[in-house]
């Protein structure tokens, strides 16, 4: 069993198709007192700060999991949109382009601590506008990382990827998955 300090329902998710027991908790840390403008270097941030954070709170009692994602794209960083305006921006850059997806997480109980940051790459075909603009009222790029979904919107539009899939959703899976026998 392991604590996922996120109240990312994506996260959850991937746990769950992957058979790992879990209980969800969220952890109150304030990205935006980051003044990082790397993308890699602020998913770093983000999850070492949220990693702290849930363990003032939560202790070690169980194994925590923490992650952060951005997309990174012509080495500028998308974070999750404020607002549709934004999301409307970050997918319009999107369209035809290629985009990185960095995740960067934190396995930690007491015998042992798991750090990555992991990577997928994907090229992208241009986005239809009706298609844009339906995925837009539909308000499912909400917290979403640069207002991605590649189990959604993206899905009909990749034309190469590199990585893992999970990487995409928020949670690199497949990185820690034979750690957790260790815990």
């Amino acid at each position: 069993m392991i604590l996922l300090a996120s109240n990312s329902a994506s996260r959850a998710d991937l746990l769950k198709k992957f058979g790992i027991e879990f209980v969800q908790k969220s952890v109150d840390f304030d990205e935006e007192t980051l003044d990082v403008s790397d993308p890699k270097a602020f998913a770093y941030q983000a999850v070492m700060g949220k990693y702290k954070r849930a363990l003032e709170l939560f202790g070690l009692e169980l194994p925590l999991l923490l992650a952060d994602s951005v997309v990174r794209l012509n080495n500028r960083m998308q974070r999750k949109p404020r607002d549709i305006s934004q999301a409307r921006e970050f997918l319009q850059a999107q369209s035809g382009a290629n985009i990185d997806i960095l995740t960067a997480t934190v396995l930690k109980s007491t015998k042992f601590e798991f750090i990555d940051i992991s990577c997928t790459y994907y090229e992208l075909g241009v986005f239809e506008s009706q298609d844009l603009e339906m995925y837009l009222s539909s308000l499912d790029w909400q917290d979403k990382a640069g207002g991605v979904m590649v189990e959604g919107f993206h899905k009909n539009y990749i034309k190469t990827q590199a990585g893992f899939k999970s990487t995409a959703m928020g949670l690199s899976v497949e990185k820690f998955l034979p750690f957790l026998e260790i815990i």
